[in-house]
């Protein structure tokens, strides 16, 4: 066929060809697999972000690489770069230029807590934050204050011992993971707003609500499993706990320490002291009818692995279905 003939065929199958071929598609990088707008670089022994990625990225996995430093501009060229994971590498300073990351992932870095507080200072825009598997200790109110509009946080895992108002500054966290820690007590608990905590497998003795918060909790589910719970928990006044777990403490309601006839010397009262601030005490009445707060929508008890000998009047005030424990 003559030349001619063809360059009139080919002018028309290219607008067909520019249609039946994926805008997203960019060329494949050699230690990145694209797809869409989501770069995977997962396990590539990479110390740096790799260069060539397209600069409409929204999405970046870095997971399982030997990265320890980010530098400034290393993410700069990605405006639209919403969410970072960085999971199982040794990063320790990065991200100072991200201000508009949604995501992020920064579980087992062996990261400490000032190097968390520093890592975290301009990312204001963060909605989820996992954290998981690092050497976190203590945590207080300048942890995590400027993460305002956090709403999920996993920590698990961690080394901590102690979480004085280190959540005073996230009024939007929904979702808080603080399982597989070294906590001996959540007193004073007033986060109004958190409708998911998990606190299960550490060696909490006490659960305790502020007393004086009438406000309705948005809490659905509590989980204290795998403690050191003594007594059941001193849930809020008013709240829509649906799901609370308990199983394998060493829960019992102690009847005996009210028969003042058997054990005069008993009080009924118990007191909750920090010995480290002085402040902050709570006294609670072991024996009040209102002690466990609002359990009028509890859907599951779970109770297994403990020793329940008596169960007050408000307990039994709920939408629980017969079982055994």
């Amino acid at each position: 066929m003559p030349v001619h003939v063809l360059t009139p065929i080919l002018l028309c199958l290219l607008p067909m060809w520019r249609i039946l071929t994926p805008v997203s598609s960019h060329p494949q990088h050699s230690q990145c697999q694209l797809i869409q707008r989501t770069a995977l670089c997962n396990n590539g022994k990479l110390s740096s972000v790799p260069a060539g990625l397209p600069d409409n990225l929204e999405e970046l996995q870095l997971n399982y690489n030997h990265i320890q430093t980010l530098q400034d501009n290393s993410l700069l060229r990605y405006p639209s770069l919403n969410t970072l994971s960085l999971a199982c590498n040794k990063t320790s300073h990065a991200l100072k230029t991200l201000p508009r990351l949604r995501a992020l992932d920064l579980s087992e870095n062996v990261l400490e807590d000032e190097m968390v507080a520093t890592l975290l200072q301009n990312l204001t825009s963060l909605e989820y934050l996992n954290l998981s598997g690092n050497l976190l200790q203590r945590l207080d109110e300048t942890s995590f204050r400027n993460l305002h509009q956090l709403k999920e946080l996993d920590l698990q895992r961690n080394i901590m011992y102690e979480i004085d108002r280190a959540f005073d500054g996230n009024p939007k966290l929904q979702r808080l993971n603080l399982a597989f820690n070294y906590l001996l007590c959540l007193t004073d608990f007033h986060m109004t707003q958190l409708v998911v905590l998990n606190a299960s497998h550490n060696f909490i003795e006490w659960f305790v609500t502020r007393p004086d918060l009438n406000d309705t909790f948005q809490l659905e589910t509590l989980d204290l499993s795998n403690n050191k719970m003594l007594f059941f928990p001193f849930l809020p006044n008013h709240s829509h706990l649906r799901n609370l777990y308990l199983s394998h403490n060493s829960v019992s309601f102690y009847e005996h320490l009210a028969d003042n006839s058997t054990f005069p010397n008993s009080t009924k009262t118990v007191e909750f002291y920090n010995m480290k601030k002085y402040t902050g005490n709570v006294t609670a009445q072991l024996w009040n009818e209102s002690l466990y707060g609002d359990i009028s929508s509890l859907e599951i008890l779970d109770l297994r692995g403990n020793q329940p000998k008596m169960l007050q009047k408000s307990i039994k005030k709920n939408c629980l279905k017969p079982t055994s424990y």
